[in-house]
């Protein structure tokens, strides 16, 4: 008889491009959220938490393969057996699921509609170093309002986001350029085929990374990329090409020169100057509030997705520098970005609704913040309450209790208890602020020991031993002094 072959043990791995998350890592992607949000709802924006998953119609950007479903989305057919069931895919993003939830909903809701929402999204796309196909987004929206005070209340709210979290001012810099102003531009060029406006804004998307003559060129003849591969232009002659980078090359040195030097990229086109009025705007409605060009300025640089947005872009900048992989200096980069999309809604109702919105990537700000200093991976653990002997385990768990109810977290060891010194090494690992040891001495006599943990690991790594008798790291106090002490050695440690 055939001898029965087992079956193979999966491997313990995550997936590619995912990642697990443990309990310092969570809880401080919590406590920036939590932060987050308080400014959100500082701003009168009402929490929105929407289904993770969505139909495929309803997200718009993809298509189903019949080969390979949906790429760019994790996604499956209902009913698959028969071929004819809806297409569903995990959320990419939260701005499409807040389209679909205001078209569904929009008899019910107030107008405008200011919502936030926070959660993971998933992106069916090759992974990379710091790229992952599940993260967080932190987003907030107003839809139903077509006034830029909308475009420059966001601005100013991730001004304040960015701030609370822990970025200073002189950190960052929220840039703000407008999409209808390059529509402006794209006119004066005279492009009246789609494909070549397209080419365009493809080209124009690339200038953070290839700058100034890197356009110039792909907009004309083509260039040699970093790999020596060469990269076919659009092919515009040099004065066709001019108006585009008059455009991205505008700043001045204030926004007075700014608007002027975009005034005259733009010639005469009524949208350009439509475009150049709105950032006018709102430059003076933020000022009005106290944002000056320290914190938020008019920069035709930003081209962050001018496909998509119909109006105002924004994008928030770490302006610090720090240490690549490779030790060398660099700016920390883009954090947060959002802008107006006015067409998203029609999708649904076939009327256009003006929405306006920002999302921010949190993994980047807590990635910033650990750059700077700002937050160690030092989280405190529970006080640990050893355990002695199995017997009296209600008297270790009456100590345990007493403590949570005073606030303080702590736990009971749980773990085989005949080895004491395993106890101490699991509360070490825990990254324990204090031990509590009652033993039946100490019960006898109405007493328990308590260890400074944190104090106990600098005096043996750094005292002599007559500096150690001279500093205790271990008390014995009467019980009812249990929790004062625990309290006194927490502070102790700040």
């Amino acid at each position: 008889m055939a001898k029965v072959k087992k079956a193979p043990r999966p491997k313990a791995e995550t997936p590619k491009g995912f990642r697990d998350y443990f309990g310092t890592q969570v809880t401080e992607r919590s406590d920036m959220l939590r932060t987050i949000a308080g400014v959100y709802h500082r701003y009168g924006f009402d929490a929105l938490e929407s289904s993770a998953v969505e139909t495929v119609e309803a997200l718009g950007k993809f298509l189903p393969d019949v080969d390979r479903p949906n790429e760019g989305v994790f996604a499956w057919q209902e009913g698959e057996e028969e071929g004819n069931g809806d297409w569903l895919a995990l959320r990419y993003d939260l701005t499409a699921p807040l389209a679909r939830v205001y078209a569904q909903h929009r008899n019910d809701l107030p107008t405008p509609y200011r919502r936030y929402a926070m959660g993971p999204v998933w992106r069916n796309e090759k992974p990379g170093p710091g790229r992952f196909r599940q993260f967080y987004q932190c987003d907030a929206d107003t839809v139903g309002a077509p006034s830029v005070a909308a475009d420059s209340e966001i601005c100013a709210m991730l001004s304040d986001c960015l701030e609370e979290v822990g970025i200073p001012r002189g950190d960052y810099l929220i840039r703000v350029n407008n999409r209808k102003v390059l529509n402006g531009v794209l006119e004066a060029m005279g492009l009246t085929d789609d494909s070549q406006r397209d080419a365009v804004l493809r080209t124009i998307d690339k200038f953070d990374k290839v700058g100034e003559n890197g356009v110039r060129a792909l907009l004309g003849k083509g260039r040699l990329d970093a790999s020596g591969a060469y990269i076919d232009g659009v092919g515009l002659s040099p004065e066709q090409a001019e108006p585009v980078l008059a455009f991205l090359t505008s700043k001045g040195a204030d926004a007075s020169e700014t608007l002027d030097n975009l005034r005259s990229a733009i010639g005469t086109s009524e949208v350009g100057a439509e475009g150049v009025a709105e950032l006018a705007e709102m430059a003076a409605l933020l000022a009005a509030q106290g944002y000056g060009t320290d914190r938020i300025e008019i920069d035709p640089s930003v081209v962050r997705g001018l496909g998509y947005y119909t109006g105002p872009v924004f994008e928030a900048e770490l302006t610090f520098e720090m240490l690549d992989e490779k030790g060398r200096k660099r700016q920390f980069g883009s954090v947060a970005g959002g802008g107006r999309y006015d067409d998203l809604v029609k999708r649904f109702t076939g009327q256009s609704v003006p929405a306006t919105g920002v999302s921010i990537g949190v993994d980047r700000l807590l990635a910033a913040l650990h750059a700077k200093g700002r937050i160690t991976s030092d989280a405190q653990g529970p006080v640990v309450v050893t355990v002695m002997d199995r017997e009296h385990m209600a008297d270790y768990q009456s100590i345990v209790a007493e403590l949570r109810q005073a606030g303080i977290r702590a736990e009971v060891y749980l773990g085989n208890p005949k080895n004491f010194g395993n106890q101490l090494k699991y509360a070490d690992k825990r990254g324990s602020p204090a031990a509590v040891i009652a033993g039946g001495d100490e019960r006898a006599r109405g007493v328990v020991q308590v260890k400074d943990l944190i104090l106990g690991a600098k005096i043996a790594e750094n005292a002599t031993l007559e500096e150690w008798k001279e500093r205790p790291s271990q008390y014995e106090v009467p019980r009812d002094q249990l929790v004062a002490k625990i309290r006194d050695i927490l502070a102790g440690q700040g």
